[in-house]
């Protein structure tokens, strides 16, 4: 495959987890590589001054019904995560770290943890429903674990996330097609424009 379309993503996303869903599918129809990019959202919004629409309640509802629409279009569940906004620091540095030691089962783990958050509504601020969650799906939690621990995986997640800044991310989900950059899951017609 020639294309690329890079995925800059963060777990804690309800938006991103439905373009998480779409996502293979479309690039598998375009013949295009889906390149996940592991970010710390948190980080973004305070190099950028953005924030949650969530920090604004009557758009933070409008947003919850906005993508139960989208859901619903796509046909794919999602529920409301009561424990929402979650800390995901330490989630998306053992993505990264996964990403980083077993490329291979890095698929699986961004699977799981998607579904536990937004499907199962799971608490993964919880070290001990985390470890539950990576029991359940074939992983390690102690091998997992000590990935968000380990200074390589924090300083790759530190720079993943500086050059998504550095190249025009301000929030999540954003995906790029060479320069192009294209914000929010409401966006995918466009993106598949772009690589048509």
């Amino acid at each position: 495959m020639s294309k690329t379309l890079e995925f800059f993503f963060d777990l804690g996303s309800p938006a991103t987890y439905l373009a998480h869903t779409q996502l293979p599918s479309l690039c598998a129809e375009t013949g295009t590589q889906l390149v996940y990019q592991p970010m710390l959202l948190g980080g973004v919004f305070k190099a950028t001054g953005n924030a949650s629409p969530i920090t604004i309640p009557a758009k933070g509802r409008y947003m919850f019904q906005d993508l139960a629409r989208y859901a619903r279009r796509y046909n794919v569940p999602l529920n409301f995560n009561p424990h929402f906004p979650i800390n995901t620091l330490t989630l998306m540095r053992a993505v990264t770290g996964i990403q980083m030691r077993q490329p291979e089962r890095s698929i699986d783990l961004i699977n799981c943890l998607f579904h536990a958050l937004w499907v199962e509504g799971r608490h993964l601020g919880d070290p001990d429903v985390v470890a539950d969650v990576l029991t359940k799906n074939g992983f390690d939690p102690t091998e997992v674990l000590a990935l968000s621990n380990d200074d390589k995986v924090k300083a790759a997640l530190k720079d993943k996330t500086e050059s998504a800044i550095q190249r025009g991310v301000f929030g999540a989900p954003s995906m790029f097609v060479g320069d192009q950059l294209f914000f929010g899951q409401d966006r995918l017609d466009f993106v598949r424009e772009a690589l048509s």
